[in-house]
């Protein structure tokens, strides 16, 4: 029977789903029909796929062939279903062993001449195809250095279509090594000893950092708003082996990895688009589906300078990932989930004039109002941390007597407190990996409830409606932080009035 079938993988969203490719050469009028719910790109494999076995030297069974995507029911897209069809059809033809396709993996797109191309998402797809039990992979050569990061797949590179050939005949092998091309040493991260005065400030995002909380800073420009924001991925910890590879699977979809011989990401990213950002570009989009701003942010920094003037769709947008952790896109034929656990610092002037005191300021009050009420309150309370960023006076830019603390100082307090925040959670036996992850009706029922005599100024406040419930559940939450910042058990009535002044520090004008 001139049956065979190969295995590959495609994208949907984030998640790699393993396909089978079907092929059958029947006798009937010379044609290629491709099933499956392809899309336009894979439709178009056809034409690819034919002028490769010409260019490469390879009969194409001048028949009735049909190819087939399994599972039938699923929208398959992209073209790294190319050289899959390919081999199935040269199987099916018997100008392959097709029990050489046993447990492989095949992921690339062909070119007219035969040359294997690279594709994105190559690390997520090998994920998947590794939890669905296959053991070798063949990828574009280009593609192996990231293929490679799935250690436990045998990964193979090859440059074009007779070399894949080669090897399914035992004719050749193909190379485990990807070439090696020296690379540019990484740029360092802006220091926090940068940072001149700003004290209060600097502790907010020390405290960001240490328990993953989302932050605002209000002030006028070169107050230093944007100079903190860029430090804060110099103070969090290295990602662990898990957001590593969650986080660079995600940039091989967006097409972002760099150099030829990547590694896994181990920095939190820092994404920080312009204030004019469409919604696809924000949440993700297009055909297919990409992460957008928000996802590139995943396990890291997502910065919004100037954040008024930002479409307040786009702004609201942020919620469910702050919520969940996670942002569902769908459309009319198909939708996908991208991770998006980010933590967020928002920026803006205190008026569409920008002026750089009050006493410059020609905003009359009601302009001023409109302004800042561009940031939803449902969204604002989602924030933390509110803090007004003053400008720097000129004797603290020239003093020589205070050293400003390094992001190093600093980020070792951090990791500390993110170590005591983990252990106690662990030993609760939950997976909450900062404070800010933590329900709120957790942190108010035992044994975390804390007296009343220590929580009485959050409780003022909500009382005087300054905190709403949400609020509340947040100030406690930095309270807890507060305290594995300072090696404390608990947190004390101190640690809930600082949180308190964090919260409520500036409020949007309702």
């Amino acid at each position: 029977m001139a049956y065979s079938r190969s295995q590959t993988v495609c994208l949907t969203g984030f998640q790699g789903h393993p396909v089978t490719v079907e092929a059958h050469i029947a006798k009937g009028r010379p044609a290629l029909v491709v099933t499956g719910l392809p899309d336009i790109a894979l439709e178009q494999s056809k034409v690819r796929i034919f002028s490769a076995f010409t260019n490469s030297g390879l009969e194409w069974p001048d028949t009735y062939t049909v190819v087939n995507l399994l599972p039938a029911s699923v929208r398959k897209s992209g073209s790294v279903c190319d050289l899959a069809i390919a081999a199935a059809i040269l199987a099916a033809g018997y100008t392959v062993p097709r029990d050489r396709l046993e447990g492989t993996v095949l992921l690339g797109e062909l070119g007219l001449d035969g040359q294997l191309q690279p594709v994105r998402g190559v690390l997520p797809c090998l994920l998947a195809a590794e939890r669905a039990g296959a053991d070798t992979a063949i990828v574009p050569l280009r593609n192996l250095a990231e293929a490679s990061l799935v250690s436990r797949l045998k990964c193979l590179g090859a440059n074009h279509l007779s070399e894949v050939v080669a090897f399914l005949r035992g004719e050749e092998s193909l190379s485990a090594t990807a070439p090696v091309v020296p690379e540019e040493p990484a740029a360092e991260l802006p220091d926090m000893a940068d940072v001149v005065g700003q004290e209060t400030a600097r502790r907010g995002l020390e405290v960001a950092a240490a328990g993953g909380h989302h932050l605002f800073l209000l002030g006028p420009p070169g107050a230093g708003k944007t100079m903190l924001a860029e430090r804060l991925p110099s103070i969090l910890p290295p990602l662990d082996e898990a957001a590593a590879l969650e986080t660079t699977a995600l940039h091989s979809i967006a097409g972002t990895l760099k150099g030829t011989h990547p590694r896994l990401l181990r920095r939190p990213p820092y994404s920080a688009p312009h204030h004019s950002v469409t919604m696809p570009a924000m949440v993700g989009g297009g055909t297919p589906l990409r992460p957008g701003a928000i996802s590139m942010a995943h396990n890291g920094v997502l910065f919004l300078d100037e954040c008024p003037e930002a479409r307040r769709d786009v702004l609201d947008a942020l919620r469910q990932p702050l919520e969940r952790g996670e942002i569902l896109i769908s459309r009319a034929r198909s939708s996908a989930r991208f991770p998006a656990r980010i933590q967020l610092v928002l920026a803006a002037n205190p008026c569409p004039c920008a002026a750089s005191s009050t006493e410059s300021c020609t905003c009359p009050a009601p302009r001023r109002h409109r302004y800042l009420s561009r940031l939803s309150g449902p969204l604002m309370d989602r924030v933390d941390i509110r803090i007004e960023v003053a400008p720097v006076p000129m004797s603290a830019m020239l003093s020589a007597d205070a050293v400003p603390e390094s992001s190093e100082v600093i980020a070792a307090r951090v990791a500390e407190a993110r170590r005591a925040a983990r252990e106690r959670w662990s030993d609760a036996e939950q997976e909450w990996r900062t404070n800010s992850e933590v329900p709120g009706p957790r942190l108010r029922a035992k044994p975390w409830r804390l007296p009343t005599s220590v929580t009485k100024t959050a409780d003022w406040l909500v009382e005087t409606g300054q905190l709403t419930g949400r609020g509340y559940d947040r100030t406690l939450r930095m309270a807890w932080t507060l305290a594995d910042l300072a090696g404390r058990d608990r947190p004390d009535s101190g640690d809930i009035a600082e949180a308190a002044g964090l919260r409520v520090g500036w409020l949007p004008p309702s």
